[in-house]
């Protein structure tokens, strides 16, 4: 998965969002060197291997998309025992990496004693790190996620030397804290002190929606690893673009000569992987298009969503995308060399 001094560019975990064939669309467009699943939760019971290999199906193809892009299985949960069994179950239903949630924001999952609210138990991180890590094979890297901290940026100096010394192979580091959600400013230089402190790999996450973003972060905390999310689906070229400025040999991407995104192509083939995965319905398959084209509205270029979320059939928003297609290239003069 993530190799110390080798540049790398992960696709961030979406609850909702980045699922299989999300995954697998992202994975023919380019960049990424693996991406982390949407994260399992341990509450009350060890997970069966039928719950893992439903949810990550990649881990029946060698945990890699049928496009080749790797896929790590994240958990989340506060019950050490139940984290390191499930652990073992994961890594027996496939599994070639384990990466645990300490940074979901969520309510519900804070409330049941998941995700951030750990941020607030040093000591806990370390217990469940260890037991995860002790639980699979030295050969399977564990890795953990955090915040900043619960409520202040100065909690994550503790929060990584705990998940360290439990045995993580790298962090992960969104910079925010969990009181702050998603809300502006992002905090990149603490991460940057973590990687200088710990010495262990670190993962820089949080607000890398252009490539002069990615070029300030990667100044500001000197780290080597990148977490992106919401602006690779904001804007499908980003990780390819990324990936070549840390110098990743990557496929050829869809990028074009005047950097246009084509949106139908990309809609079709989450269409079509939908399929792939059984998990195609009209309704919510019209929704999860919508749900990526109001990402690229609000966080890249995309100005026709206003169009696009009122239609009703799929057959309707690729006639909204191709009006839009047509209009693009009126408004823009052909390229010259």
């Amino acid at each position: 998965m993530l190799v110390a001094h080798t540049p790398a560019l992960i696709l961030a975990p979406m609850e909702g969002v980045t699922d299989a064939p999300m995954r697998a669309v992202l994975g023919e467009v380019g960049g990424f060197t693996f991406s982390v699943s949407e994260f399992l939760r341990v509450s009350h019971s060890v997970l069966p291997k039928g719950l893992f290999r439903h949810h990550v199906p990649e881990l029946a193809t060698g945990g890699c998309t049928y496009t080749g892009l790797p896929v790590q299985v994240q958990i989340l949960g506060g019950d050490a025992g139940l984290m390191a069994a499930s652990a073992i179950v994961a890594y027996e239903a496939g599994a070639k990496a384990i990466d645990i949630n300490f940074g979901c924001p969520a309510r519900t999952v804070n409330r049941h004693d998941g995700g951030a609210t750990l941020l607030k138990y040093p000591k806990r991180i370390r217990e469940i790190v260890a037991a995860v890590r002790s639980a699979v094979p030295p050969a399977i890297p564990v890795s953990a996620k955090l915040r900043l901290g619960w409520d202040s940026i100065d909690s994550i100096f503790e929060n990584a030397s705990m998940a360290m010394m439990g045995g993580a192979s790298w962090l992960t580091i969104h910079g925010r804290t969990r009181a702050a959600g998603y809300a502006p400013p992002i905090h990149w230089e603490p991460i940057g002190r973590v990687r200088e402190q710990l010495g262990i790999p670190v993962v820089a996450n949080g607000d890398i929606r252009t490539l002069d973003d990615f070029r300030r972060c990667r100044e500001v905390t000197g780290c080597q690893h990148f977490m992106v999310g919401r602006g690779a689906l904001a804007d499908p070229h980003l990780p390819g673009q990324i990936a070549q400025e840390l110098g990743i040999a990557t496929p050829v991407n869809n990028l074009n000569q005047r950097n246009i995104i084509d949106w139908p192509p990309l809609l079709q083939r989450l269409i079509l992987w939908t399929e792939q995965f059984g998990d195609y319905h009209p309704n919510r398959t019209l929704c999860r298009l919508k749900q990526w084209l109001s990402m690229a509205a609000k966080f890249g270029s995309f100005a026709d969503f206003e169009a696009a979320k009122r239609v009703e059939t799929t057959e309707e928003l690729f006639a909204v995308l191709a009006r839009s297609t047509v209009g693009l290239a009126l408004s823009h003069p052909p390229f010259i060399a």
